[in-house]
């Protein structure tokens, strides 16, 4: 079992960013979100460890909480 990579293993990250970005260009909202349904299922498959996919899916949450802490 390993547990979830959170540091940027990135060799460029602004290269990872752009690529994401670039996916999106052009899409409508609802093509975006579905491409990001599609992307991050894709990844979890990659991942393929219930404990280190748990830990994303509780760190997203928790940034996501933030940012609505942030906002009031």
């Amino acid at each position: 079992m390993s547990t979830l990579v959170t540091e940027s293993r990135f060799i460029d990250p602004d290269r990872a960013y752009r690529a994401l970005i670039e996916a999106h260009r052009g899409l409508s909202e609802e093509e975006s979100a579905a491409l990001n349904s599609r992307l991050v299922l894709i990844l979890a498959n990659h991942i393929c460890e219930h404990v280190a996919l748990q830990e994303a899916i509780a760190l997203a949450k928790q940034s996501m909480e933030s940012l609505d802490t942030a906002s009031e």
